[in-house]
C-alpha cells in the first residue's frame, strides 16, 4: 500500500500565502515553500509543475475563496441597497478574518506572474472574474443603473472604497480598526443613495 503524502497541496499553498503576505510575491519560490514546511523541494515540484504554476495556484485559491464569499454576501439580501451594503461590509470583514490572504490579494495577479501562468490557470482567473462582474452587473440592474457613470459608482461603493479602507491598514502592518466595517457600509450607502 502506498504511503500517504506527507505534504499536501493545501499545506504548501498555506506556506506560500504566509511567504507572500510577509515578503510579497517575490518571496514565493519553490525552495522557500519547501523550507517553510520542512519538505524536500521535490515535494513542491511533485504538486506544482514550476514556479508559475505555484504562483497561479496561490493567487487563484485565495481570490476564488474571496469571490465565492463575496458573491454569497450579495446573494443573501434580496434588496439591492442592503445587498450592496453587505458586500462592502464583507470586503472588510473577510480581510479582518483573513489578513494574510487579504495582504496577498493587494498585490494583484500581475505581480504573481499572471503573464506566465499556464493556460488553464488563466482560464480559471477569467472565469472567476466574469462570474463576479456578472453579479455586480445584476446588482447594477437591480439598483437601476443606466450608464457607465452609474456602474462606476457601484464598483466604487462595493469594491474600491472598502478595499481602500483595508489597504491602508494592511500595508502599514496594522490591525483593522473596529469601526472599519461600518465605515465601508456607510460609504456604500452614501454613494448609492442616488439610486431609488
Amino acid at each position: 500500500m502506498a504511503r500517504p503524502p506527507r505534504f499536501d497541496s493545501d499545506q504548501l499553498l498555506d506556506a506560500a500565502v504566509r511567504l507572500a503576505a510577509d515578503g510579497g510575491p517575490a518571496a514565493v519560490t519553490m525552495s522557500a515553500v519547501a523550507q517553510a514546511v520542512g519538505a524536500p523541494s521535490g515535494s513542491v515540484y511533485h504538486r506544482f509543475a514550476g514556479r508559475p504554476a505555484l504562483l497561479a495556484e496561490v493567487w487563484l485559491r485565495t481570490v476564488e475563496r474571496f469571490q465565492e464569499e463575496y458573491v454569497q454576501s450579495l446573494d443573501q439580501e434580496p434588496d439591492p441597497h442592503r445587498a450592496a451594503r453587505a458586500a462592502a461590509r464583507h470586503v472588510v470583514a473577510w480581510s479582518r478574518a483573513h489578513p494574510r490572504q487579504a495582504a496577498l490579494l493587494l498585490h494583484g495577479p500581475e505581480e504573481f506572474g499572471q503573464a506566465d501562468w499556464p493556460p488553464e490557470h488563466r482560464e480559471r482567473a477569467d472565469g472567476g472574474n466574469r462570474r463576479t462582474l456578472a453579479r455586480l452587473a445584476a446588482l447594477g440592474t437591480a439598483l437601476g443603473a443606466t450608464g457607465p457613470q452609474d456602474r462606476e459608482r457601484i464598483v466604487l461603493a462595493v469594491v474600491e472604497v472598502p478595499l481602500s479602507v483595508v489597504r491602508r491598514h494592511l500595508r502599514a502592518g496594522e490591525a483593522l480598526p473596529p469601526y472599519a466595517e461600518g465605515l465601508a457600509e456607510d460609504s456604500a450607502a452614501a454613494l448609492l443613495d442616488r439610486f431609488g
